[in-house]
């Protein structure tokens, strides 16, 4: 079986994997591989089949036999057996009029090398190298991307659980806005999580050494895509939950810009269910959807564009609202300025600064992309949209948790304040002038 799709195309397959994370890389190379193996299984049948029913000749001949790669007939001693390129090739439309060959010895036995793995001729058989190096360039970029993309997940997760530890150890940091910002960090660092989880399963699957056909079998069995599929449904409900989570900052700030009078205790019940509920809405029919119409691999690739909507909707919708809000609250920001009004809660104007500079950039590929979708875009401009998409959505909990957490004066203030307690408490391990 080492021999079924070549061991250039196995080689890639980790690679073609790749591929598959990205929704804007069409056919995916583990869809192609699903599609090959399906072919390569009738066309083993047809052959089973054919030798079945064919007579045998008499004398000294080398016997018919399916050597994993091509059917071959009975040879007379001697000579060269011809058959066409096996129909299961993916390329098969491009070398359909090529010949593979094999020898049959004057024993009456087909020729082999080192004693055990059959000589064939399959030279017309393999793909152009033209378009072959022009896959190995996409290849190529998309191993970039991932470099880019792994990078931008691991600096955005160690920030983020930093963050978090940072708003939940110091007391005086505990508030309804704090909280909100947590929740948005923890959305963020589980979306990280997901994506690197998802990556190792990937790597370890199509990894593998293949041998038999029985190991191809279980390679693409729905049983061994369940741990990657649960991986890229956490991705997308976190892929939401993100959004909505600062759908939720904006909220709140526009109610404190506003200077409307409620209670943080009961909105804050209403923030989780929108920050952590809303997305439980769109990704239960999205899951469902997969599994009754598209059924394979990871669920990366979306071959109809209509239940990708199902996760593309929210997302875009809550992006839009982002932005009107963004350009409400600017509007009373502004209004206030000319007001000259004094007295103004000095922590209200570092909110809204962070959050002014995080909405138009959380929503701005999004928006820019809008009418730019997955199937209309093709060529230089999908590279493009890839490489902006993996790289904002890579590093932006690394920005998230700087500006919320960091950046912050009074996340500041309270850790410098801690820092001298410290330092007071454990006079022995600090240096003295």
């Amino acid at each position: 079986m080492r021999d079924v799709l070549g061991s250039g195309y196995r080689r890639s397959l980790v690679h073609l994997a790749w591929m598959c994370l990205f929704s804007s890389v069409p056919n995916g190379g583990a869809k192609v591989l699903e599609k090959t193996f399906e072919e390569w299984m009738r066309y083993r049948d047809e052959c089973l089949r054919r030798m079945a029913s064919e007579p045998y000749p008499a004398g000294l001949f080398c016997n018919r036999t399916f050597d994993m790669y091509a059917c071959w007939p009975d040879g007379s001693p001697g000579t060269a057996v011809n058959v066409s390129c096996p129909f299961y090739l993916p390329w098969f439309e491009k070398v359909k009029h090529g010949l593979v060959s094999r020898r049959c010895g004057t024993d009456g036995q087909w020729v082999t090398v080192n004693g055990s793995q059959p000589w064939r001729d399959y030279s017309q058989c393999e793909e152009e190298m033209e378009s072959t190096e022009e896959e190995e360039g996409a290849r190529r970029l998309m191993v970039s991307f991932k470099v880019l993309y792994t990078v931008g997940y691991a600096l955005s997760l160690l920030t983020l659980v930093s963050a978090l530890l940072i708003l939940t150890v110091f007391r005086k940091l505990r508030c309804t806005r704090n909280y909100i910002h947590a929740n948005l960090f923890a959305s963020f660092g589980l979306r990280a999580t997901s994506v690197m989880v998802k990556d190792a399963l990937l790597e370890k699957r199509w990894g593998m050494e293949v041998v038999q056909v029985a190991d191809w079998e279980a390679l693409l069995s729905h049983e061994a895509a369940l741990g990657c599929r649960a991986a890229q449904v956490l991705m997308q409900y976190c892929i939401l939950a993100n959004h909505y989570w600062f759908l939720v900052e904006a909220v709140y700030l526009y109610k404190l810009l506003i200077g409307a009078v409620f209670s943080e205790k009961n909105y804050y019940r209403l923030y989780l269910y929108l920050g952590w509920g809303t997305p439980v809405v769109f990704v239960v029919p999205w899951m469902a959807a997969k599994y009754l119409k598209e059924n394979a691999e990871c669920w990366a690739l979306n071959e109809n564009m209509a239940y990708w909507w199902i996760i593309r909707i929210p997302i875009l919708l809550a992006s839009l609202i982002n932005l009107l809000i963004f350009m409400r609250i600017l509007k009373v920001i502004l209004a206030k300025l000319r007001a000259n009004q004094k007295g103004y809660a000095d922590y209200k104007l570092r909110l809204a600064k962070a959050t002014l500079t995080l909405i138009p950039l959380f929503g701005i590929h999004e928006v820019v992309f809008i009418f730019a979708t997955d199937e209309q875009t093709t060529g230089i401009l999908r590279y493009v949209k890839v490489f902006f998409t993996l790289f904002l959505n890579s590093f932006q909990g690394f920005l998230v948790a700087v500006l919320y957490c960091f950046a912050n004066k009074e996340v500041k203030s309270e850790m410098k304040k801690k820092w001298q307690l410290w330092k007071l408490d454990h006079p022995a391990l600090c240096c003295t002038q």
